[in-house]
């Protein structure tokens, strides 16, 4: 007897529907799997095999072949235990095909027959919105955020008592558990560091950089020497930002439930995501990739918040050269062999570095570094990758009177409200934050007045500014006229101030470009 179940597997961030084929025959009892398998999808012979008798089902000791169509594409992951189960069950004539018509199954078994959830239920429910589906209790939630019907139980007896009319369907009750409360606060991978913006103390310039990459999505780089605050200053960037819109929302959510990260109880992600890998990091797990299953990398799980790199000059040349694409595009492509995904990364970059080895270049008779040790620090950042960097600041160690009155600025909550009314007025210009406005829209949605344009002009003529760095200063001028609420003309003080925001890249250089 055949068997035909409907499920579905994860690829890149995207789910690929599988029909679980199962034939139970006369021969030597045994179980064959086809259709290309991976080590977990093989191994789940004998996961079944304990679930089904674990549960008081009977095993059938027959000839067992399983085919995993469409057999020319690789199938990863333990999510095809609980159809491969059911399609067992309804080979051998121990459950009615029809009690099980019209509904597809994901999920992992354990061997006391419990129905565990796997990464990505969100991305597998989109790909199987024609069926019923039917998953794990803990993975209901995240799974109907998809828009379809879902089903779920927590065990393999109770899941074949329920398709077969013995007992109701029902959802599973809330999670009362300490634990759940610290998922919550996990949301979204979002690593996000406690703390507020009246934390930092001094700083002016720096606070004034930081508001401006939140409101207008522009990129930030903060040099200075150990202890002067970036990691600081970095880590409250997440907090200025507002809500994630449903579309983004949505976006985020099935890259981190594909990625396996923790998300809210109610399975949608609604706060930007704040990531900081380690400087070790390699180019594939920054990019995404992989040999066995190509999963999303850090700046695919950074995407609709902040990827902040801390000690950015310590990161390879290579791994760094790697967010260049990315950068431009907001799309990461990922091609292997087997297959090619696309998905969405559109982050805002933040980092932090020194300005040398010793990390006291600039003040003077302090840096203890050779010129040439200089020279091979600087030439860990490109050239072409310094110039997407729309700010660059220097951070040095604030005030001592600062320090001891511990004079506090504003706090986040009123850096945030203006922040999200600069984001406003770019919604206006239809786009979702200044950084994202096309070059041929820049002279209608922010015209230059004759001294702004000859302040650029000259700086162009002087090669101090390229072409990519002229867009992305006017740009920036937007964002810095809108966060003082002025929406006409941009004047020169708007103008030079971008200018001066983005020089401490000359720091970098060693030639004073901008």
């Amino acid at each position: 007897m055949i068997a035909s179940i409907p499920s579905a597997v994860l690829l890149g961030v995207d789910g690929r529907p599988v029909s679980v084929e199962v034939h139970v025959s006369n021969g030597l009892p045994g179980m064959t799997m086809v259709g290309l398998p991976d080590a977990a999808v093989r191994e789940s012979r004998d996961r079944v095999r304990a679930a089904l008798v674990s549960s008081g089902l009977a095993w059938p000791r027959r000839r067992i072949t399983v085919n995993l169509a469409p057999s020319g594409m690789k199938k990863a992951g333990a999510g095809l235990d609980l159809p491969i189960a059911i399609g067992v069950l309804v080979a051998s004539g121990v459950l009615d095909a029809e009690c099980v018509a019209g509904l597809a199954f994901v999920g992992e078994l354990g061997l006391d027959g419990t129905v565990r959830g796997v990464p990505g239920a969100l991305v597998l429910a989109d790909a199987l919105l024609d069926h019923r589906l039917v998953v794990a209790d803990s993975s209901l939630a995240e799974a109907r955020l998809a828009g379809g019907s879902c089903l779920s139980a927590p065990t393999l007896s109770e899941l074949v008592a329920r398709c077969t009319g013995r007992r109701p369907w029902k959802d599973p009750a809330p999670p009362t558990s300490p634990e759940s409360g610290r998922e919550d606060s996990l949301a979204a991978g979002v690593d996000a560091p406690v703390g507020d913006l009246s934390d930092v103390l001094g700083q002016p310039v720096a606070r004034r950089a930081l508001e401006a990459a939140a409101a207008g999505g522009h990129h930030l780089l903060l040099v200075g020497p150990p202890g002067a605050g970036k990691t600081l200053l970095a880590n409250r960037v997440a907090g200025l930002l507002p809500d994630l819109d449903p579309g983004t929302a949505r976006d985020v959510t099935r890259i981190h439930s594909a990625a396996g990260e923790p998300r809210p109880g109610g399975g949608l992600v609604t706060r930007p995501p704040f990531r900081s890998p380690h400087h070790g990091v390699s180019a594939v797990a920054l990019v995404g990739g992989g040999s066995a299953a190509m999963r999303p990398g850090e700046i695919g799980l950074a995407h609709g918040g902040v990827l902040f790199l801390d000690e950015l000059g310590e990161f390879p040349t290579a791994v760094l050269d790697a967010l260049r694409q990315p950068l431009e595009d907001g799309v990461v492509r990922v091609s292997r062999a087997r297959g090619s995904i696309t998905y969405p990364a559109r982050f805002l970059l933040v980092g932090a570095m020194n300005p040398c080895p010793c990390g006291e270049a600039g003040v003077p008779g302090s840096c203890r570094c050779p010129p040439a040790a200089r020279a091979r620090y600087a030439r860990r950042l490109s050239g072409p990758l310094l110039d997407r960097f729309d700010l660059a600041v220097r951070v040095d160690p604030p005030d001592p009177a600062d320090l001891v009155t511990r004079r506090r600025g504003e706090c986040s909550s009123a850096v945030a409200d203006r922040v999200l009314a600069a984001r406003e007025r770019a919604a206006l210009r239809g786009v979702p934050a200044n950084a994202d406005l096309p070059a041929r829209d820049l002279d209608e949605s922010a015209p230059l007045d004759d001294g702004a344009r000859g302040l650029l002009e000259r700086r162009l003529r002087t090669g101090a500014l390229s072409a990519r760095g002229l867009h992305r200063v006017h740009r920036l001028a937007r964002t810095l006229a809108d966060l003082d609420g002025e929406d006409q003309v941009l004047t020169v003080p708007h103008v030079s101030e971008a200018l001066f925001l983005r020089g401490s890249r000359a720091l970098l250089l060693g030639d004073g470009q901008g």
